[in-house]
């Protein structure tokens, strides 16, 4: 009878202990990147009243007589299927799609996340807003993605800026008219090593049947390039004729050497037009907004209308992920069950991708929830009713002495 005074206590301390952890999953159905938990029971140690004997002298053995001792709790289980996915329009805010956590840091602990509620601080350093922690990735240097340093802290300050590329190498387009008139003049914009431009002026002029030649002058009428275009006699330029090369030398700049490309200029009768130019220098340019693609990398929209890959998201993947242990502000940390990251970037490995402006919600079930709530409680009731008929039985056995 004392027996099931116990045992009726240990279901209802264990029943408790789930309608806890129901409710902490009820409390939390909002919360960005929440994983629900499950809480399993298993039986206590059971009392042998009497073991089990072999079958002897003609007779059957017997079975083992035991009395189970209550209900224990068996384990408290992170369930880490993907949340849905909320739009949010913010281009900061991250989800997973697939496996893997963001990586965080303070520097001197290593927490794990699925709550990629990030933006930038004062300093340029990617953050997360709920906790203040730094976001770590890879950088890159020159345009391209640096692996070799491993991860470090994503940092894009808002003073970013992009250097200028020099011209190295530009196009005319159009049609020189086969009929002659004149000549053609058109201006070329370029970009020298400090990002300064200056104008480059060409003219075309007929010097035969199906001949052109070209001159190349500066701001001030200096000559910096001459060459001669020759066309077949269906209005195409011979390959011998379709190129140049011009030279400019700026002031405290370096030489501009600068390949034309005139494979694009035809010889019609019809109206000259050789307007259409193009180059590939660019001045410098600050930095104005970021996106964010499906592998994670941080790209920088620059004043010049550049944009370049300043960083990329890395993601950590673990074995048995259930073997995480929670800390706070939606993070977890390592434990010696959930074996050590595989880190990588997104979209590689088992690693799943990145959903830029989007968050990942909570995936807790609330019909689930709602029904073990009924479960637990009609648990804990039962139970209760165990200890107080345990309670009557041992009142009528006290008043066996009246």
């Amino acid at each position: 009878m004392m027996r099931s005074l116990f045992a009726g206590v240990s279901a209802l301390r264990n029943h408790q202990v789930r309608m806890d952890v129901i409710g902490n999953n009820i409390a939390n159905v909002n919360t960005i990147g929440y994983k629900a938990q499950s809480v399993t029971f298993k039986e206590q140690l059971a009392q042998t009243l009497r073991g089990a004997g072999a079958p002897e002298r003609g007779r059957g053995g017997t079975n083992p007589q035991q009395v189970g001792l209550g209900v224990d709790l068996g384990a408290i289980t992170t369930i880490h299927t993907p949340g849905s996915l909320q739009s949010t329009g913010v281009e900061s805010d991250v989800a997973i799609e697939g496996n893997g956590f963001f990586i965080l840091s303070d520097g001197n602990q290593t927490f794990y996340t699925r709550s990629g509620v990030f933006d930038f601080d004062r300093d340029g350093n990617l953050v997360s807003l709920l906790s203040g922690l730094k976001v770590m990735g890879y950088t890159a240097r020159a345009g391209h993605l640096d692996y070799t340093r491993g991860l470090v802290p994503i940092e894009i300050p808002l003073s970013t800026t992009l250097p200028p590329t020099p011209t190295t190498e530009a196009r005319v387009e159009g049609n020189l008219d086969a009929r002659g008139g004149g000549p053609a003049e058109t201006t070329l914009r370029v970009f020298d090593s400090l990002g300064t431009e200056h104008d480059v002026f060409l003219s075309f002029s007929q010097v035969g049947a199906n001949q052109w030649e070209w001159i190349a002058t500066d701001i001030d009428g200096n000559e910096i390039g001459r060459g001669e275009l020759e066309y077949d006699t269906s209005g195409a330029l011979l390959d011998s004729t379709n190129s140049g090369t011009i030279r400019l030398q700026p002031p405290g700049a370096e030489e501009l050497e600068i390949e034309l490309d005139f494979s694009r200029l035809t010889q019609y009768a019809d109206e000259t037009d050789v307007s259409k130019t193009w180059q590939n220098g660019f001045p410098s340019g600050t930095l104005t907004s970021i996106s964010i693609d499906v592998d994670g990398r941080i790209y920088g929209l620059f004043s010049n209308g550049r944009s370049a890959v300043l960083a990329q998201f890395a993601l950590a993947d673990f074995a048995n992920p259930a073997g995480l242990v929670k800390a706070d502000n939606g993070t977890f940390v390592i434990s010696a069950n959930s074996g050590q990251p595989d880190v990588g970037a997104p979209g590689t490995g088992a690693r799943g991708s990145i959903r830029p402006g989007a968050r990942e919600m909570s995936n807790v079930d609330l019909s689930k929830e709602f029904t073990e709530m009924i479960v637990t409680q009609r648990g804990f009731q039962a139970n209760s009713r165990i200890i107080t008929t345990s309670d009557e039985m041992l009142q009528e056995l006290v008043n066996l002495k009246r």
